[in-house]
């Protein structure tokens, strides 16, 4: 991983202000001569900047992120744990973690910081802009900040506006970790059994019924031990051994300040300013931004294309059907329009 430091003050839509920041990214491939085959994936919530590592079979020679043709960025979201600025980051004005104390970042203010670092890498226009989720959530914003920043973009099982109900499953887990009588300690591992519960919440939303049905049905012969049991427990463990909780809970929160139109006039007048012929592809089976609402915001930006996906997966059906993506993204990296 690299990272930038801006030792400059970064003020946030909140109102608070960062002393600084740092930004961690990776990046695969090498920059040509003009600056020109520049790909920038957003990350989803509990991602990294390491692209390779969390969208298996997606930089590969003969894929969308292929790194012999292609400069692919991921830059890590401010609030996290994996490089940039967040809770567990130093406070320059108190030598101390920020822990509880760092303050809401929303989608804008990440965006802002990815803005930075593409000035810093020299990059004034992409080749391409994917985003997924909450990664979705991030190219929206920068084609609606920046519509010059690209021409084709990618929008992938994502949302103009979070909706009642996803922010109610986000609520439900902040609930969890706030249930967690170690969270809001100053340490590193405070909170971690409550994120487990969390996680647990979220995972139901990321697969949905089909998902689970398929994966974790039994026999059902011992009455009080379900193969569904132990594996929400698994995922809960999985997430706390690389997750922090405090990053968990901030995060939950920059996806509930999705909405494009806010200060814009609606959604519909933000959506408009999107000049990049846009790509935005749904999940048959999603369950927290189902078809239908990924094709309201397909309506909204002028030059775009609506296509579903099928997968058992729900959401999660963007990490797991590479395949599908992947013939779908080079067709229409292709195309003419």
């Amino acid at each position: 991983m690299q990272s930038l430091t801006i030792n400059e003050p970064f003020k946030l839509e909140c109102g608070a202000v960062l002393p600084s920041i740092t930004i961690g990214y990776h990046t695969y491939g090498r920059l040509n001569a003009d600056h020109s085959n520049a790909i920038w994936v957003c990350h989803a919530l509990t991602a990294s900047s390491e692209v390779a590592e969390w969208w298996p079979n997606t930089i590969s020679e003969g894929r969308f992120l292929d790194p012999e043709k292609y400069f692919v960025v991921c830059a890590n979201m401010l609030g996290s744990c994996y490089g940039s600025t967040g809770p567990l980051s130093l406070n320059p004005q108190t030598n101390k973690p920020w822990y509880d104390e760092f303050p809401k970042v929303t989608v804008r203010d990440m965006v802002r910081a990815h803005q930075l670092l593409a000035q810093h890498l020299g990059i004034k226009q992409l080749h391409l802009l994917v985003g997924s989720s909450i990664g979705g959530f991030q190219a929206m914003e920068w084609l609606i900040m920046e519509p010059q920043i690209t021409k084709k973009a990618v929008l992938i099982a994502t949302t103009a506006k979070i909706s009642a109900w996803a922010s109610a499953l986000n609520e439900s887990q902040r609930m969890a970790i706030e249930a967690d009588p170690s969270f809001g300690e100053h340490r590193e591992d405070a909170g971690l059994e409550g994120m487990k519960a969390a996680r647990s919440i979220a995972l139901l939303s990321y697969r949905g019924p089909a998902a689970y049905n398929q994966t974790q049905t039994d026999d059902g012969e011992e009455p009080f031990r379900r193969r569904v049991h132990s594996y929400q427990r698994h995922q809960g463990e999985k997430l706390a051994a690389r997750f922090n909780a405090y990053s968990y809970y901030r995060l939950s929160q920059s996806v509930d300040s999705q909405n494009v139109g806010r200060q814009r006039g609606g959604v519909e007048q933000a959506l408009a300013q999107i000049s990049a012929n846009t790509l935005v592809v749904a999940i048959n089976t999603d369950v927290l931004f189902p078809p239908d609402e990924v094709k309201r915001l397909a309506d909204g930006i002028r030059q775009s294309r609506f296509l579903v996906i099928n997968s058992h997966f729900g959401h999660d059906g963007f990490l797991v059907e590479a395949n599908q993506l992947n013939e779908l993204i080079l067709n229409f990296m292709n195309s003419e329009q």
